[in-house]
């Protein structure tokens, strides 16, 4: 026999303890909201890490270099797309822009989103492919020449004051593009930190934290992403790039690790009212995601597998598997502390005396199956991308003989 509605309603509330609202049973932000910071958070740290090269002139990340701007524009397209499907109406979203309400965080993203990947990301793309996108103008036959024709948007002076000029503006904009990309993510931490309400969200480190685990995991990312493709393509991965990623992926894990631990002694050390029910949150509800998975999974490991794989005396295969299972773990661990941070924070009452559960749906808009699609998607994105503009190095060498 199936169970009658009161049945049910028994069966959920049981899934509660303590003392807690009707209204706050059910969570607001669901999964969407959690995979929306996390998007971000790869735009960011994929673009500062194409910015060590162009502004910091780190040379040994240049096989990566244009494939970062790639990866940041593909995930940027894909990142509001979580807030549009949680809305039901994304319409709604355009309200935003055309009523500003210059206060608020959440209006004023719209304008940093469209000069982020309009002025940013578009604009560094083209001034650095352009030369590319000339000689395939001139060497492509057909639809696809004036495809690039049209790319070229009427420049096709090529010459060497021509591209001088091109580098210059290249890096003029990725010195703007750094704190636009700060701004980007940050801007998600400081809505969480300036909820006062909240004592799971309200924390001045917030936007910081949220900020250095963006670099860590678009550094990661691009360790993946950089195996993968020339894996696919049958090249030779170049160590001193990995190695380097790999350095740079160590030390920014070791900030982000240390700002997150400095967060939690300073809850401590304040020691206020919420103390007791954010313990009994840690404990009960989060201990899976936040202490096996964000910190020993996600932070202790991987750390431990760079030193290893970096400072160790390794092979060069066993190296690069080291670097890839480090790189997953890492990806795993910031999806957990977006999902600590947007779940965790809903997870006890208002009143601080007890505590609810958030059960995954899967299907629906937001589900499990269509977070996993937009997932997805940003790769597919990127694949696209990258058959039209290659930012190989082998590629770039045939178009220029």
């Amino acid at each position: 026999m199936e169970p009658t509605i009161i049945q049910q309603a028994m069966m959920g509330f049981q899934s509660f303890s303590g003392y807690i609202y009707p209204n706050e049973y059910e969570l607001q932000w669901s999964l969407l909201i959690v995979l929306y910071p996390y998007l971000t958070g790869l735009v960011a740290g994929a673009f500062i890490l194409a910015s060590l090269e162009r502004v910091f002139r780190v040379t040994v990340i240049l096989p990566v270099y244009r494939l970062s701007l790639l990866t940041a524009l593909a995930f940027l397209i894909v990142a509001p797309m979580p807030l549009f499907a949680h809305l039901g109406h994304p319409e709604r979203a355009l309200e935003m822009l055309w009523t500003p309400h210059l206060q608020s965080a959440m209006a004023m993203f719209g304008f940093v989103y469209a000069w982020y990947l309009l002025v940013v990301l578009l604009l560094e793309i083209w001034f650095d492919f352009r030369k590319d996108i000339v000689m395939y103008s001139k060497n492509s036959r057909g639809l696809k020449k004036y495809f690039y024709l049209l790319l070229t948007l009427g420049s096709t002076d090529i010459s060497e004051e021509a591209l001088r000029f091109d580098n210059k503006m290249c890096k003029f904009i990725t010195v703007m593009g750094i704190p636009s990309a700060f701004l980007l993510h940050g801007y998600v931490g400081f809505i969480f930190g300036s909820i006062k309400a909240n004592p799971w969200w309200s924390s001045v480190l917030m936007p910081i934290v949220f900020l250095f685990s963006a670099i860590v995991s678009g550094i990661a990312l691009m360790i993946l992403i950089y195996m993968v493709t020339t894996l696919f393509r049958w090249k030779k991965i170049d160590m001193g790039c990995l190695n380097k990623l790999a350095e740079f992926l160590f030390y920014t894990m070791i900030v982000d690790f240390s700002l997150e631990l400095l967060d939690f002694i300073h809850r401590l050390y304040e020691s206020e009212e919420s103390i007791h029910i954010l313990s009994q949150l840690i404990t009960n509800r989060l201990f899976v995601s936040l202490i096996v998975t964000q910190i020993f999974l996600g932070s202790i490991v991987p750390i431990l597998g760079l030193i290893v794989g970096r400072f160790g005396k390794l092979p060069d295969e066993l190296r690069r598997i080291v670097y890839f299972l480090s790189a997953v773990l890492v990806q795993v661990g910031i999806f957990s502390i977006r999902w600590n941070v947007v779940i965790g924070g809903q997870l006890f009452s208002k009143s601080l005396r007890g505590l609810t559960v958030y059960k995954v749906q899967l299907l629906g808009l937001e589900g499990l199956l269509m977070t996993v699609f937009l997932l997805i998607l940003p790769l597919f994105i990127l694949y696209g991308i990258v058959k039209i503009l290659p930012p190989w190095t082998d590629s770039e060498l045939e178009v220029h003989k």
